[in-house]
């Protein structure tokens, strides 16, 4: 698997692909397709996984949120691996743990395995989604055909959580098993393929990602982990957690106009070794114990969130996780403040970065909100209503696909109108789609008049807002400080699902209604917890409209990145 070919023949300029570009653009958008539907795959099958295990809400958002904790938890350390281990040998080596993983969690009759095999895939989905998009813009030649492979890209992450819906519920009326395993001989198809078409490079190169940033672009989260992207060129994960790039390709050119321009590695030959490395050396700047605390701290911190309905807060079963969280917390910090070359290197320039603080905080909300919203949905629609998983994926397209299908045009939007317009306006359709669902209202479920509306402001939030913030965050960073940037935007995002989703599942937990209660009444006590998730759609709005008061720049400076 380590053994390195020649990277693909790349074509002039003005060359079409030859067969082994095309061959390599397919392992990576293919990929690139399984990592960003991995989010929307779960989204459908929580009833039938709580079913069939025979666990509640809080146990089952574990399929969703180990996702998201694996991915945003362990982003920084994926990128420090592999800048150290290189970019072939990780993503190759990513691709089979990715496909194990997917089995096994198809054969989970135990949660805490499920758990685990999701923070796998999440971290799996961490090292590739980004590299990706590294592996392209130094393999394709600058101009017409890396912009048209960055747009390939695109479309099939940006599609990914779309496709994840829908196939996700098909297969879930089978068994939601087949759901979280067919990703497993697609995947192990591109790793085959990958042997032969990945280029390699020499490890620990000084081209290549610097420790503690994303190792290929400018990363930041899509839907939860589904994945979309900016027309600028920065990777964005997907809803929920994926990611994609730019359909123009600006990012990748040479001028600095993105920050994955200068990620090129020069091919390894077969006979060079790699270089070796001490175990103290290695372990010091891999950060090991930085991963494990803050990865630790966010399980802990869910884990607690979801005890407290059933035990409340002087139950050592709810206290005990929270108190864990605060301490690993405590220790990553210091872990951090004492390292020589720490995961989290925020220096002051990004500490006293505006646009990208407002564009994190409302990327986080809008993330948050539109996950935790469809977890009430799913629950409403299945749980109570009694809809096939088919039904409801269907059912919740109006959300999902309006920004797959728009992605390409999404650069030309923001240099009409500017970014932080943009952001406001899909800040005002999401948080008045969540306001939609707090009206008083007789059951049955009204879909037309109700849930449609919803779905589809939440769409149109995404269209307008989410390619905006992506580029608003990167738009006043330094070359120094843009891969850096881009992945504590990524973690923020991810983390948002995180904790958006425990949190709505906790409170449907506590509000649950008593044994023997119909229908309206369990849907009654869905109302907290689409009041959080309306609390966080008015936060976003807060956010883009204090940016929009203290924005001033032209919105071509925001369409370039610079």
């Amino acid at each position: 698997m380590t053994r390195t070919l020649p990277p693909p023949v790349a074509a002039g300029p003005d060359e079409r692909f030859g067969p082994r570009l095309w061959g390599l653009l397919l392992v990576l958008a293919g990929n690139m397709l399984i990592d960003a539907l991995e989010v929307s795959v779960a989204v459908v099958a929580l009833p039938a996984i709580g079913t069939d295990l025979g666990q509640p809400p809080t146990v089952t958002q574990w399929a969703m949120t180990g996702f998201a904790a694996g991915f945003g938890g362990l982003l920084l350390f994926g990128a420090r691996v592999v800048t150290l281990l290189g970019r072939r040998r990780v993503y190759l080596a990513a691709l089979l743990a990715f496909a194990a993983a997917s089995a096994l969690s198809a054969l989970a009759h135990d949660p805490w395995l499920l758990l685990a095999t999701r923070v796998l895939k999440g971290f799996c989905a961490a090292l590739t989604a980004p590299t990706g998009l590294a592996i392209i813009t130094s393999t394709f030649p600058e101009g017409r055909p890396r912009s048209r492979a960055v747009s390939v890209y695109t479309l099939f992450g940006a599609g990914g959580f779309t496709a994840g819906l829908v196939l996700s519920g098909w297969l879930t009326e089978t068994s939601w098993r087949w759901a979280f395993a067919f990703p497993a001989p697609v995947v192990l198809l591109l790793f085959a393929l990958g042997l032969r078409l990945v280029p390699g490079e020499t490890p620990g190169s000084p081209d290549g990602v610097g420790p503690g940033a994303p190792s290929g672009g400018e990363v930041s989260a899509p839907k939860g982990t589904g994945t979309s992207a900016s027309s600028g060129g920065e990777v964005s994960a997907p809803k929920g957690t994926g990611t994609s790039a730019s359909s123009r390709g600006e990012a990748s050119a040479p001028r600095g106009r993105g920050a994955v321009s200068d990620m090129r590695l020069p091919p390894r030959g077969r006979d060079q070794p790699p270089r070796r490395r001490t175990c103290t050396t290695t372990a010091r700047r891999y950060d090991i114990p930085g991963a494990l605390t803050f990865l630790g701290a966010l399980l802990a911190l869910v884990q607690g969130i979801t005890q407290l309905p059933t035990h409340g807060w002087s139950d050592p079963r709810a206290l005990g996780p929270l108190c864990t969280a605060a301490l690993l917390l405590l220790a990553f910090w210091q872990i951090e403040r004492r390292s020589a070359d720490p995961l989290l290197n925020i220096g002051p320039s990004l500490r006293r970065n505006p646009a990208l603080i407002r564009s994190a905080v409302g990327a986080a909300c809008l993330n948050g909100a539109y996950l935790g919203l469809l977890f009430v949905l799913t629950y409403q629609t299945q749980t109570l209503v009694g809809w096939s998983p088919l039904r409801t994926a269907l059912a919740l397209l109006p959300a999902a696909a309006p920004p797959a299908l728009t992605a390409p045009a999404a650069g030309r939007l923001v240099a009409r109108f500017g970014a932080p317009r943009l952001i406001v306006a899909g800040a005002a359709c999401a948080f008045a789609g969540c306001l939609l669902q707090l009206r008083p209202h007789a059951w049955p479920l009204d879909y037309p008049g109700r849930m449609l509306p919803t779905l589809l402001l939440i769409g149109a939030a995404f269209v307008l807002s989410f390619a905006a913030l992506n580029m608003q965050a990167m738009s006043r960073l330094t070359p120094a400080d843009r891969l850096t940037g881009s992945g504590l935007y990524q973690t923020a995002v991810q983390l948002a699902a995180l904790l958006a989703v425990a949190l709505v599942a906790a409170l449907l937990a506590a509000h649950a209604p008593a044994p023997g209660a119909g229908p309206a009444a369990a849907a009654a006590a869905c109302r907290p917890a689409l009041t959080l998730v309306a609390a966080l759609g008015f936060l976003g709005l807060l956010v883009g409209l204090t940016g929009l008061i203290r924005t001033p720049p032209p919105p071509s400076s925001l369409h370039h990145g610079e």
